[in-house]
């Protein structure tokens, strides 16, 4: 038995041996193969030369720095990819990211900080300059293209890592051309422009966020060129406990930016799953012969807010108290919910019949046509989309929804085309939307003629819009009010002053106040004062005065 029990490992061991030296010799083909064919094709010499000669500091660098932060914040402040991606191009902040990554590769000390001199001075010129420029320039609104730069991700890391291994690809191998290619992926000047934004406007949460987005691209350009700088064999004469001591940095820089770029993406991910659920909890409540549009969330609100116009066949009270039920079952948090419903007449096929009754006789009448003609040259919409009822003398535009409606000059356009048409009954329908807000002066709660105007469109409109019930929301500046009394008081009776010129055009509703918080004081250092001296009229959850339909066949063009 015993002879028996020690002829197994006696057996094993030589094969246990066997397999180890198969492996060795296996490890030492890969080693030979590696040593000549990626570092035995590498001029090292000449990419040395090549990544000392782009990492210093020097008179053609700080210019290029200047011009690529001038471009890049104008077109930032222009909201213009084209520019921006310009500023890309000429951007020369690679070469030093690239520099300190070699430097890395091979612990050469005075190279990084030789590197880390150039990057420094590069950042801190191009982020002076661009605060130099938004503080002189009249624009200075956050624009979507500064947005999109002030919540680096995950993504955002991914990126840097893929374009920096191609750029040291590019320079070990001698392609260098591709840079720029690679500076356009990684885009390491327009974070620069944004973070110089923030100090201009002295927006914390911009200047934050442009920033961290800026040390994501540099460490990750700078860490993964020293990956690949030792891939290729630079560093070779590294002591194994350097190699491990490098190699521990790497992967610790790594997991420290990515855990909390990782925890942004999510949040990013949610708020955009968020979105998706409101549009679909609204449509599904007022049912599919119902349009959502302009759908707005505010995910900084607490409650997160959602606001959304909302074009239906029937007004419905309580939806959104009902909507919010349903948000906060699907997305775990509260929400408040603001809709603006907008009833207009669906009876297509009506509209269809009368549509084919009247065709012929429509052609024929050349006052029906030309009137047509005018309302669609006043609104902006087709002459076969205008609706003319002949029986009852009627003739109505809606408008698209668009930028920048002008309430007044529609207005205008209606009770000038009434005047010239006085035997039929004109209506231009605006857009469905937010209603102009009522400006008042500092301190003041009386209209002047400028807010007289503005509540006799929304009284206009709301005509139009067959809603007699509203939420009169007033609102204060901050700071710079004037002394009318404090600013609770001053905000109640500026909302109850509109309130009670619209109640003399049969609307009643509510009044309430929205007192400056914090949001508001950071919006005002952006966007001024004034736009907060005002008052919000909202269409409230309140059935509508019961009308006729007011849709009616389209006037028909025929040739000639």
């Amino acid at each position: 038995m015993a002879m028996v029990e020690t002829s197994v490992p006696a057996h094993a061991a030589p094969d246990e041996t066997a397999h180890r030296r198969a492996a060795r010799a296996r490890a030492r083909l890969a080693r030979r193969w590696w040593r000549r064919e990626i570092v035995g094709s590498v001029d090292y010499a000449n990419v040395v030369a090549r990544v000392d000669a782009e990492a210093g500091l020097s008179p053609r660098y700080l210019f290029m720095v200047v011009m690529s932060a001038g471009i890049a914040v104008l077109g930032l402040l222009l909201s213009s990819p084209a520019v921006i991606i310009g500023a890309m191009l000429i951007s020369p902040l690679m070469g030093p990211i690239i520099g300190l990554g070699f430097a890395l590769a091979i612990f050469e000390w005075r190279e990084v900080r030789r590197s880390l001199s150039a990057l420094a001075l590069g950042s801190a010129l191009a982020v002076l300059f661009c605060a130099m420029i938004v503080a002189l320039s009249p624009l200075q609104s956050v624009t979507p293209e500064i947005l999109a730069r002030t919540r680096p991700n995950l993504f955002d890391l991914l990126v840097a890592v893929f374009s920096a291994l191609a750029g040291t690809y590019a320079t070990i191998r001698g392609r260098g051309e591709t840079i720029v290619g690679v500076a356009i992926a990684t885009a390491l000047m327009p974070p620069l422009a944004v973070v110089g934004f923030g100090l201009a406007t002295t927006n914390l949460a911009v200047f934050a966020g442009a920033f961290g987005l800026f040390m994501t691209n540099l460490l990750a350009i700078a860490l993964s060129a020293a990956i690949m700088a030792r891939f290729y064999g630079f560093g070779t004469e590294l002591s194994p406990q350097q190699t491990r001591a490098q190699a521990g940095l790497i992967i610790a820089v790594f997991v420290v930016m990515s855990v909390p770029l990782a925890l942004a993406l999510r949040h990013i991910a949610w708020e955009a799953i968020a979105t998706r659920q409101a549009r679909s909890e609204i449509s599904q409540h007022f049912g599919p012969g119902a349009r959502v549009s302009q759908l707005e969330m505010d995910f900084a609100a607490r409650p997160l807010r959602a606001s959304a116009v909302v074009m239906t066949d029937r007004f419905k009270p309580g939806a959104e108290a009902a909507i919010a039920e349903e948000l906060l079952t699907a997305l775990g948090r509260p929400a408040d919910v603001r809709l603006n419903q907008v009833v207009v007449d669906q009876d297509f096929s009506r509209f269809e019949q009368e549509r084919a009754a009247l065709e012929q006789s429509m052609a024929a009448d050349a006052e029906t046509v030309g009137l047509a003609r005018a309302l669609a040259a006043a609104t902006g919409a087709r002459v076969e989309d205008i609706a003319v009822d002949r029986s009852r003398r009627i003739a109505m535009a809606i408008v698209s929804p668009g930028a920048d409606v002008d309430f007044a000059s529609l207005r205008a356009a209606e009770a000038r085309l009434a005047a010239a048409n006085p035997r039929w009954d004109v209506r231009i329908v605006p857009p469905a939307g937010f209603l102009p807000a009522v400006a008042f002066p500092a301190g003041v709660a009386d209209l002047d003629p400028a807010g007289l105007a503005a509540v006799e469109d929304i009284g206009w409109a709301l005509r139009r819009w067959q809603a007699s019930n509203v939420q009169v929301i007033g609102r204060v500046a901050s700071s710079a009010d004037g002394p009318a009394g404090g600013a609770a008081d001053l905000a109640q009776r500026r909302a109850e002053a509109v309130l009670s010129r619209l109640g003399g055009a049969g609307v009643t509703g509510t009044t309430t106040t929205d007192l400056p918080g914090p949001l508001q004081r950071a919006a005002e250092r952006e966007d001024g004062l004034a736009q907060f001296r005002s008052v919000e009229v909202r269409v409230a959850p309140a059935p509508p005065v019961a009308l006729a339909p007011v849709i009616v066949p389209a006037i028909t063009e025929q040739p000639g």
